[in-house]
């Protein structure tokens, strides 16, 4: 499940957000979305189609299914 903590990370570093951001909009703690970056949890299923929403891609790309950011 590395594939997922990565492209969270890469995607929040280019839009240029924090963590707290992220965890904000998803309404958990810091230190929980520091998990999901950190390979050390698996985001549920609402919590990864609020991520895919928060950084405008599928949750196929956040999961490695496709290297294709958006809908075709």
């Amino acid at each position: 499940m590395i594939k997922i903590a990565e492209r969270l990370r890469d995607l929040r570093k280019e839009q240029h957000v924090t963590q707290q951001s992220v965890a904000d909009y998803l309404g958990i703690k810091v230190r929980t979305y520091q998990y999901y970056e950190g390979n050390g949890h698996r985001p549920d299923y609402e919590t990864l189609v609020k991520l895919a929403d928060f950084f405008d891609v599928t949750t196929d790309y956040l999961l490695g299914r496709s290297d294709e950011r958006g809908i075709q």
